[in-house]
């Protein structure tokens, strides 16, 4: 694995192309200064030693040291050694609704975009848990398999949409079965869903799901997503409308939501307030007993930055022995003549 262990010293690199663009303009204005004197071609029997080429070589190769030692200060390291380090933390299985019902904005800025906001709190805020993400709408999808990697938990987050679902509806008894496949075989890790739903229009069994859940000893929590009075699901061109033509009015099922919770022997939180619902959800979590989970880290790197010190070395003692003017001695040395 490769990194820089300064990497912010990586920005100094914008300065190559403003330099490059103040010597450009330096050398323009240096023609332009000897056109004034004459044409060119009648001013270099005057001035033979005058070499623009070289000028302009030696500041490329300027350029290039430059660069090399940015990459240099930055610290280029190699990962030489890959190790399995033991961390205390549980498993954590998120089932988001990805429903077309979750667009309603009477959450704002969405329902969805609020899950999302708090999703990403919750990943900030966990340390050495596992996390996995599942959406689903009428069919559930793994779209993050069980993971420490949070960085990349944070990336597939927001790029989550409705689109990622082609079948509409709130299939939760397939997502939380799906997440009970999920989670890692380790017996002693202690293993809980978060399950974040409008809960309207369920299509099968979540109860009995959640209760399954149980009794693998999978805690179920649920964040109930929207208001209880009926709001229109915006669209493009309006407002969602069913196949008679009347608006759809979607509002928050708050009474499966807490029978799930309830089989699940889980948590039930409103997300109203965000800041409440996250402070219940760490304090349902933080309950959980800590066990090892195991991560894959590169544990030493070792450093590389004499590379480019090297290359860069050489690089300026030959441009050392570059002269900007032309050699006469050189200059006069005719080998095929």
């Amino acid at each position: 694995m490769f990194r820089f262990e300064h990497s912010t010293c990586l920005y100094l690199l914008l300065i190559l192309p403003l330099l490059l663009a103040l010597f450009l303009y330096y050398m323009y204005r240096k023609k332009s200064a000897l056109k004034r004197f004459g044409d060119m071609q009648l001013l270099r029997p005057l001035m033979p030693d005058l070499a623009l080429k070289k000028q302009y070589f030696k500041f490329w190769i300027l350029l290039l040291c430059a660069g090399l030692f940015i990459i240099v200060i930055a610290g280029p390291q190699f990962g030489s050694k890959l190790e399995t380090v033991k961390k205390q933390g549980i498993e954590v299985m998120v089932c988001l609704d990805v429903s077309n019902s979750m667009l309603s904005n009477d959450i704002s800025p969405t329902r969805l975009a609020k899950a999302k906001q708090i999703l990403s709190r919750l990943v900030d805020n966990l340390q050495n848990d596992k996390i996995g993400l599942i959406v689903f709408a009428g069919d559930a999808f793994i779209q993050l398999p069980i993971t420490s990697d949070y960085v990349s938990a944070k990336m597939f987050l927001s790029s989550i949409s409705p689109a990622m679902v082609p079948t509409q509806g709130t299939a939760i008894g397939s997502a939380i079965h799906l997440a009970m496949k999920s989670f890692s075989p380790s017996e002693t890790s202690e293993k809980t869903i978060i399950l974040i739903t409008d809960a309207e229009d369920h299509e099968d069994n979540a109860v009995g799901a959640s209760e399954e859940a149980a009794k693998q000893e999978i805690t179920v929590n649920v964040l109930g997503i929207g208001s209880l009075e009926g709001r229109p699901i915006p669209t493009s061109n309006g407002y969602m409308k069913d196949k008679d033509g009347n608006i759809v009015l979607t509002k928050l099922n708050e009474k499966i939501a807490q029978e799930i919770a309830i089989a699940g022997k889980g948590l039930y939180a409103r997300t109203d307030n965000t800041n409440s619902a996250l402070k219940a959800l760490q304090k349902e979590l933080d309950k959980k007993t800590k066990s090892e989970v195991e991560s894959k880290v590169y544990s030493s790197y070792d450093e590389k930055y004499f590379i480019p010190a090297w290359i860069l070395l050489f690089i300026l003692i030959g441009e050392f022995f570059i002269m900007e003017r032309k050699n006469r001695v050189l200059s006069k040395i005719k080998l095929f003549s």
